[in-house]
């Protein structure tokens, strides 16, 4: 290749050096684009980077993912660089055009499945921290560690909102709300993608596209029969927001929705991504969607007719499909089931992609990779981040911070597990993970405090609970790791075994597993004061535990550095600063429970029932270790109108003695609609962090673009009428003024 080449012309536009390959490329090349290979460990073995190669030869694969899964558990950077390189190199210096790869990877809590990687909290714990600004950061960090090691894509963020936290995926998602998971993934999109995406930046992925996160049951995959109103209102708005911020990618859901798999459907994928949300980026199937059209939906009576329909209703990347997809694909245009314009639209797409990501002029892994990976830069942040997602659940009698303990028993199956904290999407290695375990974390942050340990349970299954309780009999305070780990996946509490069970941990119910239970109950009746300390990636329903110990700390699945910053916490040197972005039922049996629910003529609540709303802990709820509290809150206006905000000004006061954090949160409903409406809707928030006796004014801008219902006329407007905002405990009415035409 010479500089005579205009697609190798970096001066040339993205148009043209487009434009110019494509017309070199034969119909097998173009092919070849859409279709991804991987790099990994499968049911039926190794898919080593030598089957890779072949692939490439043979179908002109263009895409790799997930890219850091690698062929060992023990996935190391050097491994991972090593693997790139090689299929890199071969892609470019090997075949005729000289077409780079492109490489994705699931890294949504940072490039967790390389072991020496930053690993930040998961999603949910993320969300916690309702810092649009600090989760922006987090992204960048995870897209520079991501182009060190050659990868240019990232399945993220998720814009799934959750209706049922059975559901096995919800720790990978933001939450209940729409407006905080439509934040929070914008801001995963700016920091993914950057202001171009050159230099350290990735390909974004916004991802279940349109309605993963309400499958039936909380089954995972789960069909899906929404409302056209729900999905308007509730599942569409985050990937709006994502698509607000130009998002290079999206990924449809596993699911049939509405009886349609989102994988072969023109509906969702043409007429509403395409179409009307006016998406002109790269589609790229999850996993194995294409097969499942084929395999589970049975949509497709053949592997070749499920290739045409995703082709056909606008996919353009089979992410994992491999050879054997391009062949069908190659079939399919032989035999005129699918047009060459389509193969054409697909192709100009991912290469697109490509020329922005500057994968032609630098395709390949920093040679100095591993000193880009959780340096302690990248490090410090995901501490910060793991501080301001920690959501004190439960303080009575302010036994935390534990200021005065002498001797401190530590027990759990969360207590000394460094993967169980990182949680899924991580490398799953038995040893040689990098992290402070909370065990760890709590000897070195008490180094002037005894500190004894005992593992009393797995999560499943009882160890030596009795050993437990007699280490806790003889301490001031024992503190207990309790929760899942990513794999749980167990019908009933009463497991008895430990063990893995693949990608989906679907619950049918969220109490804690018997043997946990065990072991709160026997420590709990020594006396001593207990700290339960929740390591999970969705709320469970632990009403009572509530009832039997004193303190609860929700710490999400935080990461490798979360031990350290658990137990800086615990022990006062820190604060906690998190908010919950979910609901905490109170059962199974009181599912759904989410905050923003739509009334009804006969509510439970009612007579002498309990509420329709009514969970343990409430969306937002977080406690603090000093006292804040809201000394003035006033409107710039008594009226909303297209094109015309409101700020709401309010002042908050830190009146205690201690560092502390407030989420001021703004809430609003319609008084009367057209439709009906939910009782509560977040409408916008602020984190801010105060000095003892600091007081600030946090302006809350009220965005009427952003109050869009989707009624009968389903014009996206919002009704006129009367609206209420409710700040703390404090309503104020809102005249919502006509629309200008």
């Amino acid at each position: 290749m010479t500089s005579e080449v205009r697609y190798l012309d970096p001066s040339l536009s993205i148009d043209e050096r487009v434009a110019d390959l494509l017309e070199r490329m034969t119909l097998e090349e173009k092919i070849g684009q859409l279709a991804g290979s991987y790099v990994g460990v499968l049911d039926e073995g190794l898919h080593d980077v030598d089957d890779v190669i072949d692939e490439i030869d043979e179908y002109h694969i263009g895409a790799v993912a997930p890219f850091g899964w690698g062929g060992s558990p023990n996935e190391s950077v050097d491994e991972a660089v090593d693997a790139a390189r090689r299929l890199q190199q071969h892609a470019v210096e090997e075949t005729r055009l000289g077409i780079p790869l492109l490489f994705a990877s699931d890294a949504i809590h940072g490039h967790a499945y390389i072991k020496e990687a930053t690993v930040f909290p998961n999603a949910l714990g993320a969300a916690a921290t309702w810092s649009p600004d600090l989760i922006e950061r987090t992204a960048e960090i995870t897209a520079a560690e991501l182009r060190a090691t050659g990868a240019a894509q990232n399945y993220s963020p998720t814009c799934d909102v959750v209706r049922d936290p059975r559901w096995g995926r919800t720790g990978e998602t933001f939450g209940e709300s729409p407006y905080l998971v439509g934040q929070l993934a914008a801001s995963k999109v700016r920091g993914y993608q950057g202001d171009d995406l050159e230099g350290d930046s990735v390909l974004a992925t916004a991802k279940h596209f349109p309605a993963y996160g309400v499958p039936a049951r909380g089954e995972d995959a789960a069909p899906v029969d929404v409302s056209s109103h729900t999905l308007r209102n509730v599942l569409l708005p985050p990937f709006e927001d994502a698509l607000d911020e130009d998002v290079g990618s999206v990924m449809p859901c596993y699911n049939s929705v509405d009886g349609e798999p989102a994988h072969g459907s023109s509906r969702y994928l043409t007429d509403l991504l395409r179409e009307e949300l006016e998406f002109d980026g790269v589609v790229v199937s999850d996993w194995n969607g294409i097969a499942q059209l084929h395999e589970e939906h049975r949509t497709a009576g053949t592997p070749l007719e499920a290739a045409r329909q995703t082709h056909s209703a606008g996919l353009d990347i089979g992410s994992v499909a491999g050879g054997e997809h391009a062949g069908h694909v190659q079939e399919l245009v032989e035999q005129g089931a699918l047009s060459e314009e389509v193969i054409e639209a697909s192709a100009e797409r991912v290469l697109r992609a490509k020329f922005a990501l500057g994968l032609f002029e630098d395709p390949y892994p920093d040679d100095d990779a591993a000193e880009a990976l959780g340096t302690p830069d990248h490090l410090n942040v995901a501490r910060e981040t793991v501080r301001k997602s920690l959501t004190l659940l439960q303080n009575e009698e302010d036994l935390l911070p534990l200021e005065d303990a002498d001797e401190v028993f530590v027990t759990g199956p969360n207590a000394d597990a460094i993967v169980h904290q990182n949680g899924g999407w991580s490398c799953n290695a038995d040893e040689g993970v990098p992290g402070t375990t909370i065990l760890e974390g709590i000897a070195d942050v008490a180094d002037e405090t005894t500190v004894t340990y005992e593992p009393g349970s797995g999560i499943n299954a009882p160890v030596d609970i009795d050993a437990a309780a007699e280490r806790a009999a003889e301490a001031d305070v024992a503190v207990i790791a309790l929760g899942e780990d990513w794999y749980l996946h167990e019908f009933g509490p009463s497991a008895e075994t430990d063990g893995e069970t693949g990608e989906f941990p679907t619950r049918n119910e969220l109490s804690l597993p018997d043997a946990q239970r065990d072991l709160v109950d026997a420590v709990s009746a020594t006396g001593t004061p207990v700290v339960a300390v929740l390591v999970t990636g969705r709320p469970l329903a632990i009403e009572e535990l509530a009832d039997d110990v004193p303190a609860i700390l929700m710490a999400y699945y935080p990461g490798r550095v979360g031990g350290g910053m658990i137990a800086k916490v615990l022990f006062g040197q820190a604060e906690p600063g998190g908010r919950l972005p979910i609901s905490m039922p109170r059962s199974a049996a009181d599912l759904p429970t989410y905050f923003n629910y739509l009334p009804h003529p006969h509510p439970i609540g009612s007579d002498e029932h309990p509420s329709s709303y009514d969970p343990l802990f409430e969306f937002g709820h977080g406690l603090s270790y000093t006292t804040l509290e809201y000394e003035a809150i006033d409107l710039s206006d008594d009226a909303i109108a297209p094109g015309e905000d409101v700020t709401v000004r309010v002042t908050v006061a830190n009146t205690g003695d201690r560092h502390g954090s407030e989420v001021v949160q703004a809430f609003g409903r319609d008084e009367f609609s057209s439709v009906v409406t939910p009782v509560r809707e977040l409408w916008a928030f602020e984190r801010v962090e105060l000095e003892p006796g600091e007081r600030t004014t946090v302006e809350l801008r009220i965005d009427p673009d952003e109050l869009g219902l989707f009624d009968r006329s389903n014009d996206g407007r919002r009704d006129d009428g009367r609206l209420q905002l409710i700040v703390e405990d404090r309503t104020f009415d809102l005249e919502a003024r006509p629309q200008r035409e």
